[in-house]
């Protein structure tokens, strides 16, 4: 046998017993006679490096170095999912779906819901190309190398896989795996790793593979993406698995929300008993040409619901209370707990939320208080020990003055939070704003954190965003910590924000209430700054969507002197404060007045860009039928009930070629 041939069997064979060992849990050689056998593969490897291959089982060992982490647009968005917390709020869910879908016959796939970092696997001709970090859902970063140590994700694929995929899973660190490491570094005189989830979020971006590769990381997949054949989430599942991924068996079809709770019910009691730490169950619309038809809303899926189960309690006490400042002036009391060990993480601080909630469950300095992590980063105190209340306790008075710059509270009708008005010469808002400038939805600056801008705000460097744009690397240099190539960096990734279009430069000059989908809005109908700093109240409030709060927070945004000298500044460094060329030549009016609802599977066009045609020539996509819609593009399995709606409504309903003639 030839060298190559020799490569290729022995790579082959590893592959198995990697499958049979960590996917399988069967292994049917000894852990000796696999090391042998890679042991020999590293070595013919090493003689031949002509047949190298970054899918050989040699790379589980680690070796490599990654410096730097890059950044990938994901090609499928990332959504988070809607949860719930009881049996009504799943019923509620089904409801909107039949009335979404016109359906009355809803299976549903339930998977438990892995607490791990969520990953999304590129393999193309069967082979691992590139595995990402979740990130902010759009874009994450790079983290293949480190992937391909992890056992249990397959580098080559079997049986009949598609040609080009995606799938999408939870990189877990299995209980019996985070203790031993946690033995291990208490033996060292280390201090334990706090949880499970945190862990492996971690060891996906240390920088040398071969630490990675020590530790027992597992990959649970549950999703496939892109071009794969499948009917029901069910059968994706079922695919995935034949292909040799890692699918736990604990999924299962229902078909009626009460199956579905015996399904919570049971592994709410059960989940202790698993090797991996689970936080609820995830509930998925199992039919694939239903989860097309019923779409996203602009965080999640309309097709998926994750069930939570109920949040761990603990109880502590209060210490003390202090009140942060944030971008928007906003205050938010923080309690100061004794640590108090919740959910396998160690918690010394919770959300109060405001003087309503404070006053509403009477805590005071000293009390016992109930701590929840129901779904939330920061806990929450959910009530008090009125019975162990010490004797004396004071009445918590809330502060009156802004504890950064002393500045006289106010609190507008109907709002539950005080503010600090001083916007131009408090602190925390001044940083605050500079740090959403720069943050990842934002300008996505790079080489640029909070503490750094904390740093340059104190060091006098920046009082605003457009200082950031008279940073040189001679004034960087000077700082605490600051070395040659970091303050490179930063001014590199200072001058290619530069080219970040419109929309986001729009959403990252801060305006009040103006959230991302606002900025893509008022970036389509007005197109240049220009044009938005000259509109009314009485225009604004003619765009589509724009109320009365948000339209009042533009024109106060761009009537603020201040806030004009900044636009101006930022404008003669050449940041985009208009449309691209080609965003409005793909824009038109042709469409505005009527309203599309996008129904069925489509062949020329997804969904989705069916959806983003629809808006760029002016029209408006509702989620469902009414008297209000004027048109539905009807693709391949439309819903009977939803047709017979279009008919009874007399609305008419054109195909997708169509629709794309009328454009």
């Amino acid at each position: 046998m030839d060298v190559k041939n020799q490569i290729e069997q022995l790579r082959n064979e590893l592959n198995q017993h990697n499958y049979n060992y960590y996917v399988l849990d069967n292994p049917i050689i000894s852990d000796y006679e696999f090391d042998q056998k890679l042991k020999e593969l590293q070595l013919l490897e090493n003689q031949h490096p002509e047949f190298f291959d970054s899918n050989s089982p040699t790379v589980r060992v680690g070796g490599t170095i990654t410096k730097n982490f890059n950044t990938i647009t994901h090609e499928f968005r990332m959504y988070s999912l809607d949860n719930s917390y009881s049996k009504e709020d799943l019923e509620e869910w089904e409801k909107r779906i039949i009335k979404l879908s016109g359906s009355q016959n809803l299976s549903f796939t339930c998977e438990l819901k892995y607490d791990g970092a969520s990953v999304d696997l590129l393999y193309e001709k069967g082979k691992l190309t590139q595995a990402t970090t979740r990130g902010d859902g759009f874009q994450g970063d790079e983290i293949t190398a480190n992937v391909r140590t992890i056992k249990s994700v397959p580098l080559v694929l079997q049986n009949d896989f598609p040609e080009r995929f995606h799938i999408r899973g939870e990189i877990i660190l299995p209980k019996k795996g985070f203790e031993e490491m946690n033995k291990e570094r208490i033996e060292a005189g280390e201090d334990p790793y706090m949880n499970p989830r945190n862990t492996a979020s971690g060891s996906l971006k240390l920088q040398d593979t071969s630490e990675v590769a020590k530790r027992p990381l597992d990959c649970l997949l549950y999703a496939l993406v892109g071009s794969v054949n499948i009917k029901t989430q069910y059968e994706g599942l079922e695919k995935a698995r034949s292909w040799g991924f890692k699918v736990p068996k604990e999924s299962k079809l229902c078909h009626s929300t009460d199956e579905v709770m015996d399904f919570i019910n049971y592994w709410d009691v059960h989940r202790h008993d698993l090797p991996y730490e689970i936080d609820g169950v995830v509930v998925k619309v199992n039919d694939i040409a239903l989860q097309e038809e019923l779409g996203y809303t602009s965080k999640s899926p309309r097709w998926a619901m994750a069930y939570k189960f109920k949040a761990e309690q603990a109880t502590t006490t209060l210490e003390s209370i202090s009140y942060q400042v944030g971008r928007t002036g906003a205050i938010t009391p923080v309690a100061n707990l004794t640590p108090v060990l919740l959910a396998g993480t160690i918690v010394k601080r919770a959300s109060l939320h405001n003087a309503d909630q404070i006053e509403k469950l009477d805590i005071r300095v000293g009390d016992t208080v109930f701590v929840e992590k129901g779904g939330e980063i920061i806990p929450k105190i959910v009530g008090v020990a009125l019975d162990k209340r010490p004797s004396g306790s004071m009445i918590t008075t809330y502060i009156s003055h802004c504890p950064e710059c002393q500045s006289e509270l106010i609190r507008n009708e109907g709002e539950a939070q005080h503010y600090c008005p001083n916007v131009e010469g408090c602190p925390p808002q001044i940083t605050g704003r500079i740090q959403h400038y720069i943050s990842r939805k934002a300008m996505d600056i790079e080489g640029l954190g909070g503490e750094t801008i904390e740093l340059l705000f104190r060091s006098k460097l920046i009082e605003n965003y457009a200082d950031l744009y008279e940073l040189t690397v001679s004034k960087l240099l000077p700082l605490e910590r600051m070395a040659s190539k970091s303050a490179e960096n930063i001014i590199k990734g200072i001058e290619k924000s530069k080219e970040v279009p419109f929309e986001r430069v729009l959403f990252a000059l801060g305006i009040r209430y103006v959230g991302e989908t606002v900025a893509k809005k008022l970036a389509r109908h007005y197109k240049t700054i220009d044009n938005l700093e000259k509109t009314t109240l009485e225009e604004l409030m003619q765009v589509d969507e724009i109320g009365v709060r948000i339209a009042e927070s533009v024109v106060q945004f761009f009537d603020n002197e201040q806030n004009k000298n900044i636009v101006k500044r930022l404008k003669s460094y050449n940041l985009q404060f208009s449309l691209s060329e080609e965003s409005i030549a793909n824009q038109t009016e042709k469409l505005k007045g009527f309203t599309f609802v996008v129904s069925g599977v489509f062949h020329l066009h997804s969904r989705d860009e069916l959806k983003n045609i629809i808006e760029q020539n002016g029209g408006k996509v509702g989620s469902s039928i009414s008297s209000k819609t004027s048109y539905v593009i009807v693709g391949d399995n439309m819903g009977p009930s939803k047709k017979q709606k279009a008919e009874s409504l007399g609305i008419p309903m054109i195909s997708e070629e169509d629709f794309i003639k009328m454009v």
